[in-house]
Formats: structure tokens, sequence, C-alpha cells
């Protein structure tokens, strides 16, 4: 039996130059081109489809293969690895940190989530339909954050991380706040555009200000799924809920587990320690 092969350790320290030709490629056109391809995936399988109105079972688990496994998490982590690999980013940047801390993020998250879902729910009183929205969101969610943050946001970071540590949170933080809020074209229409369009405004840069500032995933994950629940409440459809339920349960745990099959494969392979200055 062959002998374990260690972690590769990331050391904190700069990067290849940003500007040159081979980091523009990895840094922009790659991510780029896969947030693309998300956004064509999600169009596909769930705006057309008006998939959240109607709750398909069928629709429901091929767009959560298809859009959010394997082009909003798996895809993402191949790009992640090589800046890995390049010191562009580190496991700590993208949001992966011990238990007790994703721990405490994760609760803090949810209790204020909680609260702000019992004072303003656009369901009004009735939580079923709310924990509904949020695990059949929940999916759509962790992509947003996968493609939109730990892979967009980190990497336009580390493309202008020359001018400083406020230009560079500044950038990330702006072009993918505008970036999401894109992503409302691609989902089920809403009723009503102009709002839509500055809920996910306002929800991109929240969710920009709160991964950069807390940089835990799966924190950013229940915020941005909290968040999706208001503003794209008009886009969830009631009937046939207990015939999705099934679908829609299995599609949330399917996601949470990759998430955490993710965070297992860079912590097996990969170990962020800094450098001596």
């Amino acid at each position: 039996m062959s002998e374990e092969q260690p972690p590769v350790p990331v050391i904190i320290r700069p990067s290849e130059n940003p500007a040159s030709r081979s980091g523009l490629f990895r840094l922009l056109v790659i991510p780029f081109a896969i947030y693309c391809l998300w956004m064509i995936l999600t169009a596909l399988f769930e705006g057309d489809h008006r998939l959240f109105l109607n709750a398909d079972p069928s629709g429901i688990i091929v767009y959560t293969v298809f859009a959010c496994i394997i082009t909003g998490m798996i895809l993402p982590v191949y790009c992640i690895r090589e800046s890995f690999i390049t010191g562009a980013v580190n496991m700590f940047q993208i949001g992966f940190w011990p238990v007790r801390r994703t721990f405490y993020a994760c609760f803090l998250t949810t209790f204020f989530g909680y609260m702000a879902m019992v004072l303003f729910s656009p369901f009004g009183t009735d939580q079923s339909a709310f924990g509904y929205a949020f695990l059949l969101l929940l999916p759509t969610a962790i992509a947003s954050v996968m493609v939109c943050w730990v892979l967009l946001g980190t990497h336009v970071q580390a493309l202008v991380r020359g001018g400083g540590t406020v230009l560079s949170i500044a950038a990330g933080s702006l072009i993918t706040a505008w970036l999401f809020c894109l992503t409302s074209f691609v989902h089920s229409p809403p009723v009503h555009l102009q709002p839509a369009l500055v809920g996910f405004l306002v929800l991109g840069l929240a969710a920009a200000v709160f991964f950069f500032a807390v940089r835990d995933i799966y924190a950013a994950s229940i915020f941005v799924t909290f968040g999706l629940t208001f503003v794209m409440a008009d886009r969830i459809g009631v009937s046939g809920t207990q015939a999705a339920m099934p679908a829609v349960y299995g599609s949330a745990l399917l996601v949470f587990f990759i998430l955490i099959g993710i965070h297992l494969y860079f912590v097996r392979n990969f170990k962020t320690v800094k450098s001596p200055v």
C-alpha cells in the first residue's frame, strides 16, 4: 500500500505578477468564463422553466446537479486549486476555517436571519412557507457564493492586490455585487423588474461586505439564502409544495454535503502556512 501524500503547503506570499498574460487569464478570464457558463445553465434549467414557480421535482434535481453542483461548485474548485498552487489565494481567503470559528459564525448568522424572518417575513406568519423557500433556494445560494465571491471575489482581489487592501476589497465587493445583481435576469422572472434588480443589488453589496468581513463560506451561504428568500419571494410558487418537498430536501442536503466534501478536499491536499518576511 502506497504512503499517503502530505498536503501541499500553500504559503501566504506575493503570487506571480497578476498583470502578466498568464495571471490575467487565470485570475480574470477563467473565473468569468465559469460565471457566464453558470448563468447560462441557470437560465436554461431554472429561469426558462419558471422552476421555482412550478416546483417540478425532476426539474429541481436536474437544476441542482448541473447548474449548482457541477458548474457552480465543482468547476470553481479547479480554478481555485490552480490559484492555491501559485499562491494567489489561500484557505482562509476563500472562507474555510476551523470548525469552532465556523460554528459561531453560522450560529450568529442564523440567529439574526431568523429574527429578520420573524419581523419581516414576506410570507407573513407562515414559517413553513419561509422554510420551504429557504431550502429551495439553498443550492442557488451556495452556488452564488462559490462563483461570485469565493471564485470571482478572491481572484479580483488577487488581481488588484498591488493597489493595497482597501482597493482590493472595494473592487472585489463592487464587481461581485454587480455580477450577483445580473443573476436576477436568469432566474424565474419577477413580478416587477425594477424592485427585483434593486433587491439583488442591495443583497449583492451586503453579501460582498459580509463575505469579505467574515470570510466564512458556510455563514455567507446562510446569509445569501436568507437574502434570496426575501428578494425572490414573489418568484416561488406555493402550489405543489408537498410533491416537491422530497426533491427540495434532497437537493439541499446534496449541495451541503458537496460543500463539506470540497472543504475536506482542500484540507487534505493543501495547507496554508505563513512564511517569514
